[in-house]
């Protein structure tokens, strides 16, 4: 049977209608680059979401957003704190390296994929201050995690006190910060904490080809759009990506969206919680699952991600529909 009920990632939803909507609206002559209209809305779009001021650029991917928001604050000798199953670590094929110019990850610990206080001072306490070391120039963590765990406000802000006392800039990788933000029901200033900056995911919340790097200190920007140039990321037609991350910002679509995800994601848990691995606090669902039953989910037409050797992984997006997640929780509950 082929595949009808698709919970591979949430990279793979299907376009908003309305990001459609705004991209035909901007195909219109133009300022190029980033010198047109929507592009000059983004800092304003984004400082009304934050309730301070901030300076936001468009970019392709996450990966780029996380590399070029890192690269304004690492230098080639020094080191990102990121928790071991990080994205930046796991999943972006060597490329904080490569923009980073060779910095290195500093790999730490923690429950969840969520780092703390003290599994960061557990690396950081040990380093020497010598130059025949490596030194720590900044701390990066994910909001949502890697397994689709929150951090709580009152967690980030500890983060944010041990990195101000350590001389260290804070990045949060917010591929699903929305999730993050409807599971939490905090404000995006209370989800996000006193970071640096912010990674802003819009692709795997119902974007085409847009993310955004929301910096709150302007002056990181300032060195962030040449190392984006540099970096072959300043499009020419800049306001189609602009379009997009206005879309979802501007309307609220952002938080809208990721409320439908985490709602399909908490329907297939529902019914899993003797097999779940980690809590569901976004739209990510980790469930154990030998091979043979894996095999079983498949032929009833089910898309997903093996992890590892006994276990899935679930994703849901804004569009997926709830009687699919309602399949699959029946699905998993008859296992």
């Amino acid at each position: 049977m082929g595949v009808v009920m698709q919970f591979l990632s949430d990279n793979a939803a299907s376009v908003h209608p309305a990001v459609w909507e705004a991209m035909r609206a901007a195909d219109q002559p133009q300022a190029p680059y980033d010198g047109d209209g929507l592009s000059q809305r983004m800092d304003a779009a984004f400082s009304e979401l934050f309730g301070r001021d901030c300076a936001a650029l468009w970019v392709a991917t996450g990966t780029a957003a996380n590399c070029l928001a890192l690269s304004t604050m690492v230098q080639p000798h020094g080191g990102v704190v990121c928790h071991r199953e990080a994205h930046i670590e796991m999943d972006e094929g060597g490329a904080p390296g490569f923009y980073l110019h060779g910095a290195k990850l500093m790999l730490a610990e923690g429950e969840g994929a969520k780092l703390t206080p003290d599994s960061i001072r557990d690396v950081l306490d040990p380093i020497r201050d010598d130059v025949h070391q490596v030194q720590p120039h900044a701390i990066s963590i994910t909001q949502a995690s890697e397994y689709g765990r929150a951090y709580r406000p009152a967690e980030i802000a500890a983060i944010a006190e041990l990195a101000r006392e350590r001389g260290l800039p804070l990045h949060v990788d917010g591929a699903r910060f929305a999730n993050a933000c409807a599971f939490l029901g905090c404000t995006p200033t209370e989800a996000v904490g006193p970071a640096d900056a912010l990674s802003f995911g819009c692709v795997k919340n119902g974007g085409m080809t847009a993310e955004a790097i929301v910096f709150f200190d302007p002056a990181l920007a300032d060195v962030a759009r040449y190392r984006r140039k540099r970096a072959g990321h300043l499009q020419s037609k800049g306001r189609f990506l602009a379009a997009q991350v206005l879309a979802m910002v501007e309307s609220g679509l952002w938080l809208t969206n990721a409320g439908s995800a985490n709602a399909a994601a908490q329907a297939i848990a529902a019914t899993t919680a003797d097999r779940l691995m980690h809590p569901v606090e976004a739209n990510e669902v980790f469930v154990r699952c030998t091979p043979a039953e894996r095999q079983s989910l498949r032929a009833r037409g089910f898309g997903f991600y093996d992890w590892g050797d006994d276990a899935a992984r679930f994703v849901t997006a804004w569009n997926t529909r709830q009687e699919d997640a309602l399949a699959l929780a029946e699905a998993l509950a008859a296992l």
